[in-house]
């Protein structure tokens, strides 16, 4: 469903992301990560279409994110690290209008919303004013906006930030069921606890390079300990 061959990314003379080769079948759990300045977010924002690369390319679902961006786009929901939404418009609004642009029917669009926001606990709070929410509640909207037109790949960049406990167990519980369905999650985070307990497949980058692409227990099995923190940390160091 993913597959990205030899992917560079260059800014000037530094190389962000290098030689990047990763495939990931439909229904797959996959969590991203890397320390900060890895090239994660680079990498995503590649998948999503809103960078293009230096070298290389991304598919998904066979299809290229630079040479066709407009199909593979249907196929993709994006939540990046700083959502932005629109603060004058109420939550509703926003996704009629993010609906509107990937060309759901009124129907379908509405249905859709409504049982998103029911979900995410949004309902109540659907006709307040973006600038009136919190930043968790901005960040579960983000969730319904990223799965409104029910996307088969979902790219995730930290989304954790300004969940509580319970609203993270909750999306957790949501992205489990999506893979269920064959939909593929690709997600970055620093939060190593939470990639030990739903990763069913992960990779490590730093400084652009990938250093490993596996399972947890194949992890596991390469270093020294069963810990995932402290492998981590020996392999970025």
């Amino acid at each position: 469903m993913i597959e990205i061959r030899g992917l560079v990314r260059r800014y000037g003379e530094k190389t962000a992301v290098d030689q990047l080769n990763l495939q990931i079948p439909a229904g797959v759990f996959y969590t991203f990560l890397g320390p900060n300045g890895a090239g994660k977010t680079t990498t995503m924002k590649i998948m999503a279409g809103l960078l293009k690369p230096s070298d290389g390319e991304v598919l998904i679902d066979g299809i290229d994110i630079t040479a066709n961006p407009t199909e593979a786009k249907k196929k993709i929901g994006y939540i990046p690290d700083h959502p932005y939404l629109y603060d004058k418009i109420t939550g509703w609004e926003f996704l009629q209008f993010t609906g509107g642009l990937h060309g759901l029917e009124p129907a379908s669009l509405s249905s859709s919303a409504e049982e998103l926001l029911d979900y995410f606990s949004l309902s109540e709070d659907a006709h307040q004013l973006i600038g009136a929410y919190s930043h968790g509640m901005r960040q579960r909207l983000a969730f319904c906006s990223c799965f409104l037109h029910d996307p088969r790949v979902a790219i995730i960049d930290e989304p954790w930030v300004g969940l509580d406990p319970r609203n993270i167990r909750s999306a957790i519980e949501f992205l489990r069921e999506r893979c269920e369905t064959g939909v593929t999650i690709f997600m970055s985070t620093h939060s190593l606890d939470i990639a030990e307990n739903i990763a069913e497949r992960l990779g490590i980058l730093n400084h652009g390079k990938l250093l490993y692409d596996g399972t947890l227990d194949e992890l596991r099995s390469t270093g020294d300990g069963s810990d995932l923190e402290e492998i981590f940390l020996d392999m970025t160091d």
